[in-house]
C-alpha cells in the first residue's frame, strides 16, 4: 500500500511569514525615509530602493515560509510572492481609489513572486 504525502500548510503558517516580510518591510522603509531625509535622495533611487525592499521583503517571507513547509518550498514562496503583492495592492487600491495599472505594476508582482519563491527555493 502507497501512503499518500497530505502536504497540511496551515493558514498560521502563512500569516507568519507574511507579518514577517511586512515587518521586514516596514523597518527597511522606514531606513528608506531616513536616508531619503538625511541625503536627499533622488526619486529613481528612492524608487529601486522601494523596489529592493519588496524584493528582500519576500525572499524573508519565502525563506521562512520553505523552513515551515518543508515540502514544495518554492511552491509556497511563489504563493508567499503573490499573496504579498495582493495585499499591497489592496491597500493601494484603499488608499487611492484607483490602481496605478501599467508595466510597473506588472513588474513589481512578478518581483515579488519571484523573491517568495527564491527565498523558498534557498530556504
Amino acid at each position: 500500500m502507497e501512503k499518500k504525502i497530505q502536504l497540511q500548510v496551515k493558514p498560521v503558517w502563512i500569516l507568519k511569514a507574511l507579518l514577517a516580510s511586512y515587518v521586514v518591510t516596514s523597518a527597511l522603509l522606514l531606513l528608506l525615509t531616513f536616508l531619503l531625509y538625511k541625503f536627499d535622495l533622488e526619486e529613481q533611487k528612492v524608487q529601486v530602493g522601494i523596489i529592493v525592499v519588496y524584493v528582500f521583503s519576500t525572499f524573508v517571507g519565502g525563506f521562512i515560509m520553505g523552513k515551515l513547509t518543508k515540502s514544495r518550498k518554492f511552491l509556497w514562496g511563489l504563493v508567499l510572492g503573490i499573496l504579498y503583492f495582493a495585499f499591497l495592492l489592496l491597500i493601494s487600491i484603499g488608499v487611492y481609489r484607483t490602481v496605478q495599472g501599467g508595466t510597473g505594476t506588472v513588474v513589481a508582482f512578478i518581483l515579488c513572486a519571484a523573491g517568495g519563491m527564491l527565498g523558498g527555493m534557498v530556504s
